[in-house]
């Protein structure tokens, strides 16, 4: 496997220190879910029913607050919106603790509207940074890097939380995120184009909000679904086995699974079209529960899917930024990350209702065939008008490849160099 894809896109200038900062930065916010369902359901006594509403109050606000924040960012800059994020993450997670059921149950609706959007000015930033030839190298450098941190955040919740205490643990979350907030404000990603996409102007959000994008966020949507039904198929299914011990390391093995399919996929010479990823991934993961008795062949009939999870994010990430023009990407990404956000939401209650009127087998088949009728619809895509050149790109490169925005959703696309020669990747 080549590694000078990765090179390249490392050399660039300011790259490196970023992914190393989004490593970081995310830690702290994969740990979030975690250690508030062991707060309120031991600390408070509540239960995991009232754990539940308040990750999804958290969810919902969060899914409210992306586009906000990502509008604030256009139009005011980075810095103003990490003061304000920063400064809502110190007072929410200093008082977490000691809040009522009932405030807490608000006061999670709030915290997420107001959450540091770390993954989506990532995202963001990369966008700015990279050109459009060798950005799906960079997303899936990011892809590879939210799979690190989840593999260190949730264990280092439970570690804190059974070693210390769980009010330990909020304050440890809350600090930093008030620590990433900083670092942030400190380097100033770009979160607007440094290369030639053309100069940043303002343009009206029904230039770009098309049905084409929609469907891309309808595809994220769709594969976060998928992977939270296949997390709680895991669980279910281990429990019934009385293997629950063994969550942990298959959950890391399916992590790992994300990260080297992620790996060969930006490092392939062309990307793959993102209905027919999502469309894997949904196929792959219905046989997933069904080897009955047999749970130790999870770790083989989760490989599949598992490769199939860090390509399918990156590519929805890649054709955000390449369907929008460089002065509303915040927004956009703000979007993208709400539909990461609402199909997480939708596909745990769904494959909990599928495994409670079933089997642990039936939470696997009803994520994954929702997202096979997912990619289904659309294929209808195909046939729709490939929008215009946004007003802020220029007349040749990403922002009018008709190439790379006509079939998005459904071919291979590449972005020609600026010297028209064939692509790098």
């Amino acid at each position: 496997m080549q590694l000078d894809p990765y090179r390249r896109v490392l050399a660039l200038p300011g790259v490196r220190s970023l992914m190393l900062l989004a490593l970081l930065a995310r830690i702290p916010i994969t740990a979030i879910g975690v250690t508030m369902t062991l707060h309120v359901a031991q600390d408070l006594h509540k239960g995991y029913g009232a754990a539940g509403l308040v990750g999804a109050a958290l969810t919902v606000g969060t899914a409210v607050g992306g586009p906000l924040n990502g509008r604030f960012v256009d139009r005011r800059g980075l810095r103003p919106m990490l003061v304000v994020t920063t400064v809502a993450e110190a007072v929410f997670w200093s008082v977490a603790p000691f809040l009522a059921f009932p405030v807490l149950l608000a006061g999670a609706f709030v915290a997420g509207l107001f959450s540091l959007p770390v993954f989506s000015v990532i995202r963001q930033s990369i966008a700015a940074l990279v050109p459009p030839e060798r950005r799906r190298q960079a997303y899936a450098l990011d892809a590879m890097s939210v799979e690190l941190s989840f593999m260190t955040g949730p264990p280092l919740a439970v570690l804190l939380t059974s070693a210390l205490s769980g009010r330990v643990a909020m304050w440890s979350i809350g600090g930093a995120m008030v620590l990433a907030g900083i670092a942030l404000f400190i380097t100033n990603p770009p979160v607007h184009t440094s290369h030639s996409e053309g100069p940043v102007t303002p343009v009206r959000r029904r230039d770009w909000l098309t049905p084409r994008f929609v469907a891309v966020l309808a595809a994220a949507s769709a594969t976060t679904m998928v992977l939270a039904g296949t997390d709680l198929g895991i669980v279910a299914m281990l429990q019934a086995a009385n293997q629950v011990g063994l969550v942990g390391t298959l959950l890391a093995a399916w992590a790992v699974y994300s990260l080297v399919g992620g790996f060969i996929y930006g490092a392939l010479p062309r990307g793959l079209p993102l209905v027919v990823l999502v469309g894997a991934l949904a196929v792959c993961t219905i046989p997933a529960g069904l080897v009955g008795d047999g749970w130790p062949l999870l770790f083989l009939t989760l490989l599949p899917a598992g490769l199939l999870c860090a390509p399918t994010l990156t590519t929805s990430a890649d054709l955000v930024s390449r369907l929008v023009p460089p002065s509303a990407r915040g927004e956009a990404m703000g979007w993208h990350g709400s539909s990461l956000t609402v199909g997480l939401a939708i596909g745990s209650p769904l494959a909990g209702w599928a495994i409670d009127a079933g089997s642990p087998a039936w939470g696997f088949a009803a994520v994954g065939l929702v997202g096979v009728l997912a990619a289904v619809i659309l294929l209808f895509f195909r046939h729709l008008d490939a929008p215009a050149p946004a007003a802020d790109a220029p007349a040749t490169g990403a922002g009018a490849d008709g190439h790379a925005v006509a079939v998005a959703l459904t071919d291979e696309y590449a972005s020609p160099t600026p010297s028209g020669a064939a692509p790098a990747r």
